[in-house]
């Protein structure tokens, strides 16, 4: 069985958004590629809505992980890059990502502003990595 410790490091603060330190131990690592917010047949999802962008890039990343045999529980890293990142960016994305992690402990996570995605209308792009047995 996969196990997962959240050490709190003494000096760095402490969030309830992410870990700042995930120690993970089991059999397999799953690496999703980016996800952005677009559907099964390619179509937008969310145009110009930096949270329904973010929501259906996490429900994106879900589906990769499931056809891994895992699931949000399972990841231990998340990167999101954002296109002209501003501070008020993040507690969105917060927001929108929260429900996926409601249940456990988020994973370590880092946020990066970018200036363009591959496709215009994407504002936002997220993949993770996630340990299992």
């Amino acid at each position: 069985m996969s196990r997962f410790e959240h050490p709190h490091p003494k000096g760095l603060l402490s969030n309830a958004g992410f870990s700042q330190v995930v120690v993970a131990s089991g059999r397999r690592t799953i690496y999703t590629a980016g996800q952005v917010s677009i559907d099964e047949g390619g179509a937008l999802v969310g145009a110009g809505d930096l949270a329904e962008q973010t929501a259906q890039a996490m429900r994106n990343v879900g589906l990769a992980l499931t056809a891994a045999g895992a699931g949000y529980s399972d990841i231990v890293k998340i990167t999101t890059y954002v296109v002209n990142y501003k501070p008020e960016h993040r507690a969105i994305i917060g927001r929108a990502r929260a429900p996926f992690f409601a249940s456990v402990k988020p994973p370590a996570s880092t946020l990066v502003g970018v200036a363009a995605l591959a496709l215009s209308e994407w504002l936002v792009e997220i993949e993770a990595i996630a340990v299992v047995d």
